[in-house]
């Protein structure tokens, strides 16, 4: 099952929706610090509602902490990524990351990366970005898709 991390995430109520998404998907939620906000936030448990106690959810201090405990091939998607989302072949140990919402992932990391690793969902010209928590739901899903929606009914 693809994971999902978060690099830096800065907004409660973003986190809270993919603890959701996480926790009836199957899927594993890993957030790299700092965080813009606590875990306890309000904002964060009124999103993720009591989801939380359903949900894989994993903090690591930092990239290279997260990349040693999460072996699989990371997936960065960024509005200046080359490959669009829907044109990989998703693996089960996949890890779809995501940068800060007011930022982006940083070109250190993405420079990094193969391009083939650096992804994008298409949106209509002059476009900023999308939501943060939306933009992993939809990749979520298409690499969901792709493995048959494997584990659920």
């Amino acid at each position: 099952m693809p994971s999902i991390m978060l690099f830096e995430p800065e907004i409660p109520p973003n986190t809270g929706n993919l603890i959701r998404l996480c926790a009836n998907t199957g899927s594993t939620l890993h957030l790299v610090e700092p965080l813009g906000f606590s875990l306890s936030d309000k904002a964060l448990r009124r999103a993720g509602l009591d989801y939380h106690q359903l949900a894989h959810v994993h903090r690591h201090a930092d990239l290279a902490q997260a990349r040693q405990a999460v072996p699989g091939r990371l997936l960065a998607f960024s509005t200046r990524g080359t490959t669009r989302y829907d044109r990989v072949a998703y693996r089960p140990d996949d890890v779809l990351l995501f940068g800060p919402e007011t930022r982006g992932l940083p070109d250190a990391v993405l420079d990094e990366l193969p391009e083939a690793q650096r992804l994008y969902l298409p949106m209509v010209p002059d476009s900023r970005s999308l939501n943060l928590a939306n933009a992993a739901a939809v990749a979520f899903f298409e690499a969901w898709r792709q493995l048959d929606f494997k584990g659920a009914t």
